[in-house]
């Protein structure tokens, strides 16, 4: 149904989560194939999972969020999703990543295709922090009335310090229909350097862009097809040749690939303004931080009376104001000040936190270099689990496996490896040729070269091998797949 004039103020909301991002300057933490936002960076919980949780409780006829993220990651989403007992609208997989414009688009079309009625789109990042959920809550009640009543609506963020590393939003006269603090946007204005952020700050009406949105389908729609409209055509017509694949959909990926790339802040938001088409800002003050940086999760994970922020084992001896990451392994530092020290399985960082910015650097150095540290982590996980490369050298090469309740590899072989397999924890189906059977634990197979094979789960436990590989080639990429679960029949490389 196309909606014209006054909407009725009771719409229903959909969540949009955006997450599609790699957050490489958290690296060694985040790597492209599993980057910040799967992982559990402030709290026990992953920044995705505390995205979709704080959504609950919002005092609207709220829909189950629909996500936007690209092909390498869509395991991810549904394994989080499905931990945490989420119900969803579906997960949309990138063809490529084009900028936040397309994506939302994407989603935009996707709710007009299975719902009569228009529809509220909140969108929000994936890999934010929100501290207070009360506050974010009250925030997206004010903009509801002005979102629903066609106005394109966005959070900004009330400084707590002169950042030179955000955007911000400069507030005009409040909004007549919202005297909430409500604000019509005069303008998006770019990173500000440190004086004129200063500035920005005293002068009380610039707020942080935060990147996040609430706006109905059919508005995001109408504005995209005037600002960008070649945009708005591609986005459409992916869509229309989108394939369900279970709880997947796979827009067309050649009329995807056509639709230029854009940020929502420069194709929508920003020629909106000139258009006359209303753009409206709350203020919140939720101790939110879209954790960019190393620096910027010094500030908001705990720290000790040093001011230091420590996670994992760590000793430190007259240290101060550093921030400390072991994920394996001890940390002992001493005489330390302003630094930034992360440890895991395979790469130590050591910088200032004056320098953390640069880390991007060295990502692209390991990139240039051909190195898998740059997109993985030494733990690899998988839709069935996770492996984890002990050891290896040319001729071998040595996994702990471990496949979760219910799972199964694909039927596969390899041209260039042997494989030995010892159950240590659970118990293993194995295929081998022709054969199915059981091992358990302490039992051990052998899979010959050139031989089809597959493992499963079948139980309610872990299951937990040891892998051993041997051949003159042992790249993952030696695989010809006949069934698998996880549609990834076609696929070379295992993902």
């Amino acid at each position: 149904m196309v909606s014209t004039g006054l909407k009725d103020k009771n719409m229903k909301i959909c969540p949009i989560i955006l997450s599609g991002g790699a957050g490489t300057r958290l690296w060694p933490l985040s790597r492209t194939l599993f980057p910040k936002q799967f992982l559990n960076l402030v709290s026990e919980q992953s920044l995705f999972v505390e995205t979709v949780s704080r959504i609950s409780g919002l005092a609207l006829e709220t829909l189950p969020p629909l996500v936007v993220c690209n092909e390498a990651h869509r395991f991810l989403v549904a394994q989080q999703l499905q931990d945490g007992g989420f119900d969803h609208s579906g997960i949309l997989l990138e063809p490529c990543g084009k900028n936040t414009a397309p994506a939302i688009m994407l989603a935009a079309a996707h709710l007009k295709k299975h719902y009569a009625e228009d529809v509220l789109m909140l969108v929000l990042p994936a890999d934010h922090v929100i501290e207070s959920v009360d506050a974010f809550h009250s925030a997206v009640a004010k903009l509801m009335p002005l979102a629903s009543t066609g106005s394109l609506c966005t959070f900004g963020i009330v400084p707590t310090h002169p950042a030179t590393g955000f955007g911000y939003i400069r507030a005009g006269e409040v909004a007549t229909t919202n005297p909430s603090g409500v604000a019509t946007v005069d303008a998006f204005v770019e990173k500000p350097d440190q004086t004129t952020a200063e500035g920005y700050v005293a002068e009380g009406c610039y707020w942080w862009n935060s990147g996040m949105f609430l706006f109905s389908v059919e508005s995001y729609a109408k504005a995209l097809q005037l600002t960008a409209p070649s945009m708005h055509q591609g986005c459409v017509a992916a869509m229309e040749q989108a394939e369900q694949d279970r709880d997947f959909v796979r827009p067309d990926r050649q009329r995807f690939e056509q639709c230029p790339a854009d940020s929502i802040d420069y194709a929508v938001m920003e020629k909106a303004i000139g258009l006359g088409i209303p753009v409206q800002v709350v203020p919140m003050a939720a101790g939110w931080s879209d954790v960019g940086s190393w620096n910027s999760l010094l500030e908001v994970i705990p720290k000790d009376r040093q001011g230091n922020g420590i996670q994992g084992d760590v000793v430190a001896i007259d240290s101060q104001d550093c921030l400390l990451h072991s994920s394996q392994g001890l940390i002992a530092t001493v005489g330390l000040n302003d630094m930034l020290v992360v440890n895991t399985a395979d790469a130590v960082l050591v910088a200032p936190l004056s320098e953390s910015e640069r880390v991007k650097e060295v990502v692209e150095q390991l990139k240039l270099q051909g190195r898998e540290e740059s997109s993985l982590h030494r733990e690899v996980h998988r839709p069935w689990g996770t492996y984890d490369s002990i050891d290896e050298s040319a001729t071998f090469k040595v996994k702990h496996i471990k496949v979760l309740p219910g799972a199964k590899l694909s039927l596969q072989l390899h041209h260039q490896r042997a494989e030995h397999w010892v159950v240590v924890s659970g118990v293993a189906t194995v295929t081998r040729g022709d054969e199915v059977f059981t091992i358990n634990v302490n039992e051990s197979t052998y899979i010959p070269l050139g031989i089809k094979h597959s493992l499963a789960n079948t139980g309610r436990e872990l299951l937990e091998i040891i892998e051993v590989q041997s051949g003159n080639y042992l790249g993952e990429d030696d695989i010809v797949r006949f069934e698998d679960q996880y549609g990834r029949v076609n696929a070379t490389v295992e993902t």
